[in-house]
């Protein structure tokens, strides 16, 4: 029998979170944001706008489907169980897609201290070696997850918004103002560009939502985790962003491949590179750590409701997935294995874009499913808003899905397919 299991406090959620959203991609961005121009900045407003909508329409949806699964619960609850299968599905093969990524992108970061990882096997292993403790830790209770959750979205925090406030001593307004579009494209295109790049720094958003029956009082702390730890997400990209843009001119910027090691050397001199490289390899690791706790929740979740197979429901003596965790971080190990060989990582890349389309799918279906949800609950406080936000998030999201690229749109719809697959595969194994 699994024994009580200790839970997820407040903070700890909040890290969830805000750890997830803040990963490795932040670390790249200054330079992708600096091809297009300050005008950028108010990409990162408008982006944080509307993962803000989505925040509160997550937060909502905790409230009136007070189950576990995220997502998945939410559009199970509004359109019934094929959709929730489907939702549960792309959700999953997701966060394993996108779990080989991060910590590809984490061993990356170690090599500036580790140089025999230079070797792409040694890459694989180290690789998979980090997967699979993360994967160990999550076995033996979401409350060990959660504490080094907490801690190193703490550490990870550090570095950012130390170049986010001191940033300003070296700070140049000129640079942004005399590059304020480069892209030789009007205002409107060159803002939706920079919209589009900043919206995948929000994915994560949802965290908060899908252990909901490992959360102490989740009525109380999802809703405000997952809009605090938004909040947090938000403030910290763009002070940095603004920071790093006011400190190197655009044109050098946009050809750095470390614009944050840039900026710290800057502040602090030459170990401010390894002090970013650090922050790195901790923010990596936060995120890993948080998003493997949620492959084998999200799983669990929709095994428990009979649309995802049994053995993704055992818990073991900790009340933890734990067959659901090895299965998932098997699949994991896989994938990064594949990536050993040059022209798979070119491909990789693809699957990467792919894994954030399975991604923003359900975010698109959880605010639909509020316009639903709440025609069905008689007395709603403030109605009217909550129809606008959800509606509001509706077309943000599906803004934001239109605006993927349409080579990603129909890989996107090839992985939807596989779920139909996937539902008639779980339907033919009850008879």
């Amino acid at each position: 029998m699994p024994k009580p299991a200790k839970k997820l406090n407040l903070w700890m959620l909040i890290a969830l979170v805000c750890g997830n959203m803040i990963g490795s991609g932040i670390y790249l961005l200054p330079s992708s944001l600096a091809t297009i121009g300050s005008i950028s900045l108010w990409s990162w407003c408008f982006t944080g706008l509307g993962a803000i909508l989505l925040a509160l329409v997550f937060a909502n949806m905790s409230l009136w489907v007070p189950r576990a699964g995220g997502p998945y619960a939410y559009t199970d609850a509004a359109f019934g169980e094929f959709v929730g299968c489907q939702m549960a599905f792309s959700y999953w093969a997701a966060l394993w897609i996108g779990n080989a990524a991060i910590a590809l992108a984490m061993v990356d970061y170690l090599r500036v201290f580790l140089p025999f990882l230079d070797d792409k096997m040694h890459t694989a292993i180290a690789t998979i070696s980090v997967v699979w403790l993360l994967a160990m830790i999550n076995i033996f209770g979401v409350r060990k997850a959660g504490v080094l959750q907490l801690a190193a979205t703490i550490l990870k925090l550090i570095p950012l918004l130390l170049i986010g406030l001191m940033g300003w001593f070296y700070f140049h307004a000129g640079y942004l103002t005399d590059s304020f579009n480069v892209t030789h494209h009007s205002n409107l295109s060159a803002f939706s560009m920079g919209a589009a790049l900043t919206l995948w720094a929000f994915m994560g958003l949802e965290s908060a939502t899908v252990p909901a029956n490992d959360v102490e009082n989740p009525k109380r702390n999802i809703p405000l985790a997952t809009i605090t730890g938004t909040l947090i997400a938000a403030v910290v990209y763009i002070t940095s962003s603004v920071a790093i843009m006011g400190m190197i001119p655009m044109s050098v910027l946009q050809h750095s491949t470390s614009p944050f090691a840039d900026a710290a050397q800057i502040i602090l001199g030459s170990w401010g590179r390894d002090l970013i490289a650090i922050g790195a390899v901790i923010s990596c690791f936060g995120a890993l750590n948080g998003w493997i706790l949620l492959q084998g929740q999200i799983a669990m979740a929709a095994a428990d409701q009979g649309v995802f197979p049994k053995i993704f429901a055992k818990r073991n003596r900790f009340a933890c997935p734990a067959w659901g965790q090895v299965i998932t971080t098997l699949l994991i190990s896989i994938l990064v294995l594949m990536t050993v060989n040059d022209n798979v990582i070119k491909q990789f890349n693809l699957i990467i874009l792919l894994a954030t389309f399975a991604l923003l799918v359900p975010y698109f279906f959880t605010a639909l499913a509020e316009l639903v949800i709440i025609r069905q609950i008689p007395c709603i406080r403030y109605k009217p808003l909550h129809i606008l936000i959800a509606t509001l998030s509706t077309i943000y999201a599906f803004w934001a899905i239109m605006g993927s690229g349409q080579t990603v749109i129909v890989g996107g719809m090839v992985l939807l397919l596989l779920s139909v697959v996937f539902y008639t595969w779980i339907c033919l194994g009850r008879r």
